[in-house]
């Protein structure tokens, strides 16, 4: 059944004039009666009509693109190559570009669901959700419910650099799932390590709780116990952080502590490898000659850094200007809706023997 204006009013007990004015913002409300109204708007799921509210099914001309940081190349880039991709795949309805505009969540599941339904109420035509996934149940059916409303209104949902949602949670909802092969690039990085000699190797690994996270560590405990060369055990040397310089400094630290005698350090993306090139070198150790140091992604500053970052790259450009196609429509959607992109190793001078 559907949900009215008339419906909102009654559960916030004001009139239906009162809930029209707080909803379109063009009239001053008491913050009290605005709180009030805006629960009844949550707690009964009502989707505001745009300007096609004769039309019960239209969409906008409005695409909503979501990034955890857009202050991060990994992000930015596929961000960018979307909204171009959008604005050139399919005229609006009056003959003009669509709107895409990016929702940066911070990383924020409450936020991410929060803009989830902001894009819902405006009828979005599409929306495209960038980067890995928040590995929990709650959130899982949340974002599931989510798709299926938005699927229900005819926006399409388009994952880019994010694994399809699990079976049988409502992943049905979405258009398509453009997946990094992160475990395969996890996997083949390492195996570059040990093939050159390495044993000790430390891994900076991201949010635990996230799916990037555990495929690319999950490629590099393959590789490793494949060698044999699993060390104390398998968290031994791992150690988790955020995916930031800061996070790549201090973990760095603290494995040289667990182990003095390390001779490489793999990070969760380049942005940590960074960090973990600076806390080597403010202990005194030569990269690579003294502790070899690879990162993932391949963002733009990898080969400018000294020594030039050996790292997988991951073509982001592409994947975003692909995920803006298949959001207007312009692009054929791949067979079963999931697409797996390959992950490419880029050996640079920031990996090499290690010494004795």
């Amino acid at each position: 059944m559907t949900v009215t204006l008339a419906d909102v009013a009654a559960r916030a007990r004001v009139s239906p004039a009162t809930v029209s004015r707080v909803l379109n913002g063009n009239y001053p409300v008491a913050a009290a009666t605005r709180e009030r109204v805006l629960r009844a708007v949550e707690e009964l799921d009502y989707v505001l009509n745009g300007p096609a509210s004769s039309l019960a099914a239209a969409t906008s001309d409005l695409v909503g693109i979501l990034v955890n940081d857009i202050a991060d190349p990994f992000f930015g880039i596929m961000a960018g190559a979307a909204q171009s991709a959008i604005g050139e795949g399919a005229p609006g309805r009056a003959g003009g570009e669509k709107l895409a505009v990016v929702c940066n969540t911070g990383g924020s599941p409450e936020r991410e669901l929060r803009y989830l339904t902001l894009l819902q109420r405006q009828r979005a035509a599409a929306v495209v959700l960038t980067g890995g996934a928040l590995e929990d149940p709650a959130h899982t059916a949340a974002m599931a419910a989510r798709f299926a409303k938005l699927a229900d209104a005819g926006t399409r949902v388009v994952l880019c650099g994010r694994p399809p949602m699990p079976e049988g949670s409502g992943g049905e909802a979405t258009v398509a799932a453009l997946t990094f092969d992160n475990r395969g690039g996890g996997r083949r990085l390492t195996e570059h390590l040990l093939a050159l000699g390495h044993r000790r190797i430390g891994y900076v690994a991201g949010p635990a709780d996230r799916t990037t996270t555990r495929h690319r560590l999950e490629g590099h405990r393959e590789a490793m116990a494949a060698a044999g060369a699993a060390g104390g055990g398998p968290d031994h040397l791992t150690v988790h952080g955020s995916y930031d310089r800061r996070s790549g400094y201090d973990a760095t630290l603290e494995l040289l502590r667990r182990d003095p005698g390390l001779t490489a350090v793999v990070a969760a993306n380049d942005t940590v490898a960074l960090g973990a090139c600076a806390a080597l070198r403010d202990r005194g150790l030569r990269i690579p000659e003294d502790v070899s140091v690879a990162g993932f992604d391949d963002l733009p500053f990898s080969v400018d850094a000294v020594p030039a970052l050996t790292t997988v790259r991951l073509p982001l450009s592409e994947a975003g200007a692909r995920a803006g196609r298949l959001a207007v429509g312009a692009e054929a959607v791949p067979p079963g809706g999931i697409a797996t992109i390959a992950a490419e190793l880029m050996v640079r001078a920031s990996t090499g023997r290690p010494r004795g």
